[in-house]
């Protein structure tokens, strides 16, 4: 089954230790950019960076080499952001 919209859903766990779960959803294929940034905007971590199938995804983030704190994901799929 194909979603019908682009998702990124929240990260779970949350709050983490040492790693969360992402979860996403293309309804078509795409060029799909997942980014993970600190609070003042500066990029920490690029999880995906290539053209990804329509459907379910999921990822793994594992940060046991991060500070606490608080992160921000920013998924850019086609027109999505």
């Amino acid at each position: 089954m194909i979603p019908d919209e682009y998702l990124l859903s929240p990260a779970y766990p949350n709050p983490f230790n040492p790693s969360t779960t992402i979860m996403f959803q293309l309804p078509d294929e795409s060029n799909v950019y997942i980014n993970i940034y600190d609070l003042q905007g500066r990029p920490i971590e690029t999880l995906v960076n290539k053209k990804m199938d329509a459907g379910y995804h999921s990822l793994a983030w594992r940060a046991s080499n991060m500070s606490s704190g608080m992160y921000l994901i920013r998924m850019i799929a086609d027109d999505y952001m």
